[in-house]
C-alpha cells in the first residue's frame, strides 16, 4: 500500500525523468514496481477532474479504467494498461501540472478520510467492489458524449473516491464513490431523456 507522501515523490521524480525526453505513461509507471491499482488510478484520474470535455482523450481514458477494474474485479495480481495509454507522452511540465493537482485534491481528501470500515476495502471483498466501482465508471466515462459538460469529471470523482478509500483503508470513501457512480447515472439519463423529448418536439414542428 501507498502513502501520500510516496505518491508525491514518485509524481516528483515522473518530472525530473522528462526533462530530457518526454515520458510516455507506461514507462512512468513501470517504474512503480509492485503499484496499486488505486495508485495508478489516482494518478491517471488526475486529468479527467475538470469540467470541460476532453472528447476522444475520454473515450480512451474511460477504456484504461474499465480494463483496469475489469482485472482487479477478477483479482489480477498486477494492473496492465492498453497500449494506447501506455504509449501516451507527458512533458515535464505536465507533470508538474499533475504534481499540483494531485497536492490540491489530496490535501482536501486526506481532511475527510481516516480508518473505518475496512472490510469493505480489504480482502477479496474489497477488490470484488473496487474492480466493480472503476469498471462502472470505466463504461460511463467512454460513452462518447461530444461536448456534454462533466462527462469526464462526474465518473472522474467516483474513481478519485475509491482510490482514496484504497489508500487510507476507508470504506466510506467507497460508498461514496458509489454515490457519485448514481449521480453520473442519472445525469446522463437526464440527457438522454431531454435530447428524446427535444427531438421529438423537433418532430413534431417539422411535421407543421
Amino acid at each position: 500500500m501507498f502513502d501520500y507522501p510516496n505518491l508525491v515523490k514518485t509524481l516528483n521524480q515522473f518530472a525530473e525523468l522528462s526533462k530530457t525526453t518526454p515520458l510516455t505513461l507506461g514507462e512512468a509507471l513501470d517504474s512503480l514496481d509492485k503499484a496499486g491499482y488505486a495508485f495508478i488510478a489516482l494518478i491517471l484520474v488526475l486529468p479527467f477532474l475538470q469540467p470541460l470535455p476532453m472528447g476522444p482523450i475520454t473515450v480512451i481514458g474511460g477504456v484504461a479504467f474499465a480494463t483496469l477494474g475489469w482485472q482487479l474485479f477478477n483479482r489480477h495480481e498486477s494492473p496492465v494498461l492498453p497500449s494506447k495509454i501506455r504509449n501516451v507522452e507527458f512533458s515535464e511540465k505536465t507533470w508538474r501540472i499533475l504534481v499540483n493537482v494531485c497536492l490540491k485534491v489530496l490535501n482536501v481528501c486526506r481532511k475527510l478520510t481516516k480508518h473505518r470500515y475496512p472490510r469493505i476495502v480489504n480482502g477479496a471483498r474489497g477488490q470484488k467492489i473496487g474492480g466493480g466501482i472503476l469498471l462502472a465508471a470505466g463504461v460511463l466515462m467512454a460513452i462518447p458524449f461530444g461536448v456534454l459538460p462533466f462527462n469526464n469529471l462526474l465518473p472522474g470523482l467516483a474513481i478519485l473516491f475509491y482510490s482514496i478509500g484504497e489508500l487510507e483503508s476507508d470504506g466510506l470513501m467507497f460508498f461514496i464513490a458509489i454515490f457519485w457512480l448514481i449521480v453520473t447515472v442519472a445525469y446522463f439519463t437526464a440527457f438522454f431523456v431531454a435530447l428524446w423529448f427535444f427531438g421529438q418536439e423537433a418532430l413534431e414542428f417539422f411535421k407543421l
